[in-house]
C-alpha cells in the first residue's frame, strides 16, 4: 500500500504567507490510490527564525537590489543557511505610537501630536494596516486600540496632555506584550512597529530597561525612536533611544529643530516599505529559551544592515 508523507513546517518566527504557500504546493497531483483512509502522515518540525532588515548606502539611502548571495549570517557566532530571501514592501503593518507627555515634554507635545497624526494618516492602508495609541506619564494609557480609522486615531492623539512622570519602560513592556505579541505567530506575517517619542529618561516604571526590552524582542517588534531632546547635547536618555532602537533593527532620530521631526516620520514611512525579509532554519536545535545573537554581514562594504540583534529560543 502507498503512503503519503505530509511535511509540516513549524515556524519560531513566521515567514511571509507567499513563502508558505510555495512550500505546500505540491508540485504534482497525488493519485488516487494515495487518499486511501490507511494512509500514514507522518510530520517533520523544522523551525525557522525570521529576519525583517534595512539596508542602506554610506549616504544612509535604501538600497533595494540586493539578494541572498550578498550577506552572511551567524548566530552566536556561527554560520547558518539562509533558507528564504525576499523584499518586503507590501506587509501589513501593526503600528503603536507611544507618545511622552511628561512635564518635560509640555513645551512641544503638540507639535509632536501633529506629525504623529500626519505620519498615520500617510502610512496607514485602510482595510490592511492598524495602528494604536499609548500615552504615558505616571502610568501608560491605551487612548486608542487598534483601528485603521486615522480620524480616530488623530483624535486620540490630540487628546493626550502633559502632566507627570515618566514611565517609558511600563509602557514598553504594556504594548509589547497586551498588544504586539502574538503566539501562535499571525499568518500572514505582520510587520510590528513601535515608535516612541520621549526624551528617554524614565523616573517612575516599575519594570527595568532590560525587561522592556526583552519584550520587545519576544514579541518581534521594532523600535523606531524620536527624541525629544532639544538641547544640541546628547543627553542619558538619548543613549536609551538609541540602544533600544539598535537592538530591535530600528532607528534613533534626534530632531533639533521642529521641521525635522516631520521629515523623521517620513523616514520611518520609508524604510517600512523597503526591506528585506531573510530566514533561516538555526544549527542550534535545543529549546533553551535562551537568547540568540545574530549578526547580518554584507559583503560590500560600501552597505550598512539594521536588524535585530538576536531572539529568544523556544523553551519547549
Amino acid at each position: 500500500m502507498t503512503t503519503r508523507v505530509l511535511a509540516t513546517i513549524l515556524f519560531l518566527s513566521t515567514v511571509p504567507c507567499s513563502l508558505v504557500a510555495q512550500e505546500a504546493k505540491p508540485t504534482t497531483p497525488p493519485a488516487p490510490s494515495q487518499t486511501a483512509a490507511t494512509s500514514q502522515i507522518y510530520r517533520v518540525r523544522v523551525e525557522l527564525v525570521n529576519v525583517l532588515m534595512t539596508v542602506t548606502d554610506k549616504k544612509n539611502r535604501t538600497v533595494i537590489d540586493m539578494t541572498k548571495d550578498d550577506f552572511h549570517v551567524t548566530e552566536d557566532g556561527k554560520l547558518q543557511t539562509i533558507t528564504y530571501f525576499s523584499r518586503e514592501s507590501d506587509l501589513p503593518l501593526r503600528i503603536a505610537i507611544l507618545i511622552d507627555t511628561s512635564n518635560s515634554v509640555r513645551d512641544r507635545l503638540r507639535f509632536e501630536q501633529e506629525a504623529a497624526i500626519d505620519f498615520l494618516t500617510t502610512t496607514i492602508r485602510k482595510g490592511k494596516d492598524l495602528a494604536l495609541v499609548v500615552g504615558f506619564d505616571v502610568e501608560p494609557q491605551l487612548v486608542q486600540d487598534y483601528t485603521d480609522d486615522t480620524e480616530k486615531l488623530a483624535k486620540a492623539i490630540r487628546s493626550l496632555q502633559a502632566g507627570g512622570v515618566t514611565s517609558l519602560y511600563d509602557a514598553m513592556f504594556f504594548t509589547s506584550k497586551d498588544k504586539l505579541y502574538y503566539f501562535p505567530p499571525p499568518e500572514p506575517y505582520l510587520r510590528r512597529v513601535m515608535v516612541v517619542i520621549s526624551d528617554g529618561q524614565d523616573n517612575q516604571s516599575e519594570r527595568t530597561r532590560e525587561e522592556a526590552l526583552a519584550m520587545a524582542q519576544r514579541a518581534e517588534v521594532t523600535i523606531f525612536t524620536i527624541s525629544t531632546n532639544r538641547t544640541g547635547a546628547e543627553a542619558r536618555g538619548d543613549k536609551v533611544l538609541r540602544y533600544l532602537a539598535q537592538q530591535t533593527g530600528g532607528r534613533a532620530f534626534f530632531p533639533f529643530e521642529a521641521g525635522e521631526l516631520a521629515e523623521d516620520f517620513q523616514q520611518i514611512g520609508r524604510e517600512l516599505r523597503s526591506q528585506y525579509s531573510l530566514a533561516y532554519v538555526s544549527t542550534n536545535a535545543a529549546h533553551d529559551g535562551t537568547f540568540r545573537n545574530i549578526m547580518i554581514q554584507p559583503l560590500d562594504k560600501n552597505v550598512h544592515v539594521r536588524a535585530k540583534a538576536g531572539y529568544f529560543a523556544p523553551s519547549q
